[in-house]
C-alpha cells in the first residue's frame, strides 16, 4: 500500500511529530530541505520526513528552518539536539521503528 503524502506547515504539526523530526534531525533542518514545484505550479521548500503511514512534506524556508532551532530550547546554541530531550524522546517514541532516511531524496514528481 503507497503511503498518504501530506504537505503542512511545521506549525500545524502535532508535538508527537515535531518531537519524532527532531530525533530525525538532530543537527537541524536548513541543510535538510528540499524544493519541489507543487500542483499550482509553485516553487516550495519542505523538510521531508516520514512515519510509518505518511509521507510528510513539512513546508519551511531557509529563514524558517533556521529559526525554529534558534528559538527551541532543545537545541544548544549549534544548533544540536541536546542529550536530555533526546533521551525523553527516544524513550517517549521507542515503538516506533527506525525511520528510513529521507534527507536524500530530490524526486517528488508524484506530489
Amino acid at each position: 500500500m503507497e503511503k498518504k503524502r501530506v504537505i503542512k506547515d511545521y506549525e500545524k504539526l502535532s508535538e508527537e511529530i515535531c518531537e519524532q523530526i527532531k530525533l530525525t534531525y538532530p543537527n537541524g533542518y536548513s541543510q535538510n530541505l528540499i524544493r519541489f514545484t507543487d500542483k499550482n505550479k509553485k516553487r516550495i521548500s519542505a523538510l521531508p520526513f516520514e512515519t510509518e503511514d505518511i509521507y510528510y512534506l513539512v513546508r519551511m524556508t531557509m529563514y524558517e528552518a533556521q529559526t525554529i532551532i534558534e528559538e527551541d530550547d532543545d537545541y544548544d546554541e549549534e544548533g544540536m539536539l541536546r542529550d536530555e530531550p533526546r533521551e525523553e524522546y527516544e524513550d517517549k517514541h521507542a515503538d516506533i521503528d527506525e525511520i528510513d532516511d529521507i534527507a536524500d531524496s530530490s524526486s517528488l514528481d508524484d506530489i
